[in-house]
């Protein structure tokens, strides 16, 4: 019997692949590993707008496709081992998946707080924290929000329009500062607050306190804020540690070619292993040639259709495996996050501007706004507040090298 192709990680990643490879035309079988118990589901809405309401499956569950009707679904299993000879990944019971080809698709966690493990500490990463965090947040909570991402200022939005009382504690001194820079990250303060959220920034977190819970939050300075609820937003961390010992190059992630095909340590590029989503390092000759994670949204859909074509190609054996992955693969980073009355949008890589390369394009910061960034005279990302329409033809103009 034909070996399946091997996804591990059961995310929209791993749903984006396995649908590509059936538009690619492979109709071999598909096997997905997953560690969460839940099928495939939407993750950016969690912190947003579904957080507000009933959060369960069925509010951000992806619509199955006939094509992938056939895919076996292995949920519940953690991923602990990897044997590239063998051609098998071991799961937490024991047992040895062997693989035709490979798609690691195992993304990121919540990093946590090095505080005590008290009751009412919380992140938000998956399906099951959100409807964990969703039974606390009640009208009159004392909520701390560690962290002033996009996540963490996410959820305070929302921890503030369902009535709680909100701080957030951030050793950054704006909120998103290291993503839109200023003067954009202010104007996202300044907005926040006029809904009564409290910031403390240039502040760290030392320690919680509490009896049966968590009661105080104890920062760098001394000050004790209480807290009925701590919600950690500090990052993320790779879930590569099962990849460990394999042979894979995961300084940072899985490095890949631009294929999205793996590379070892020593720098043989395997065209039966590939990486989708946050856990891929690929080069975006949109940008430069350094490899890099992106966490924006869109990625795990771009990667996943694009690890469809190449490895449907090299599964079907038919010649048209070179060209194929010999194809330029540039995908647009994304993001987007909803927050009060800002609607945020962004293309491109804010990130990669020069650190006096932050200009207002259009409009005023006090209304609808549209900030570019520039790495020398080159538009490497924007952002705007407001409509989407008018960020176009930036979105263009990145696309098209500046």
């Amino acid at each position: 019997m034909t070996e399946p192709v091997l996804i591990v990680g059961g995310s929209m990643g791993a749903l984006r692949t396995a649908e590509s490879l059936r538009k690619a035309g492979y109709a071999g079988p598909i096997r997905v590993i997953g560690e969460e118990p839940h099928p495939p589901y939407n993750r950016p809405p969690l912190s947003k707008d579904v957080l507000a309401e009933v959060v369960n499956h069925e509010a951000v569950a992806f619509q199955a496709r006939p094509a992938t009707a056939d895919v076996e679904w292995v949920l519940g299993a953690r991923a602990t081992g990897l044997d590239l000879d063998a051609h098998t990944v071991r799961t937490a019971d024991g047992h040895d998946h062997p693989y035709r080809a490979l798609v690691i698709a195992t993304g990121l966690r919540a990093r946590r707080l090095p505080v005590d493990p008290l009751p009412g500490r919380h992140v938000i990463r998956t399906l099951d924290d959100a409807i964990a965090l969703r039974e606390e947040l009640v009208p009159g909570a004392r909520i701390v929000v560690v962290g002033s991402g996009f996540i963490g200022c996410e959820v305070a939005a929302t921890a503030t329009k369902l009535g709680c009382s909100v701080t957030v504690v951030s050793p950054s001194t704006a909120p998103m500062a290291a993503a839109l820079r200023e003067p954009l990250a202010s104007e996202v303060r300044r907005r926040h607050e006029a809904h009564g959220v409290r910031f403390l920034v240039g502040r760290s977190v030392v320690g919680v306190t509490g009896t049966e819970r968590v009661e105080t939050v104890v920062l760098d300075d001394g000050t004790a804020l209480d807290a009925d609820v701590v919600i950690e937003a500090i990052g993320s961390i790779v879930n590569d540690e099962w990849l460990a010992g394999s042979g894979l190059d995961i300084a940072d992630g899985v490095l890949t070619d631009g294929a999205l095909r793996a590379t070892t340590e020593d720098g043989v590029v395997l065209d039966d292993v590939y990486a989708v989503g946050d856990i891929a390092r690929f080069p975006n000759p949109m940008f430069d040639d350094v490899p890099r994670r992106i966490e924006h949204w869109n990625i795990p859909t771009e990667t996943g259709r694009r690890i469809g074509a190449v490895l449907g190609a090299w599964l079907a054996d038919d010649g048209s495996f070179p060209e194929v992955a010999g194809q330029r693969f540039a995908p647009m980073p994304s993001f987007w996050s909803n927050q009060f009355d800002v609607a945020l949008q962004a293309y491109g890589m804010p990130s990669l501007a020069d650190p006096d390369g932050v200009r207002i394009l259009t409009g005023d910061l006090a209304g609808d706004v549209i900030v570019g960034y520039f790495r020398g005279d080159r538009l490497v990302g924007v952002v705007g507040l407001g409509p989407k329409g008018p960020l176009v033809p930036y979105r263009e103009r990145i696309a098209n090298g500046g």
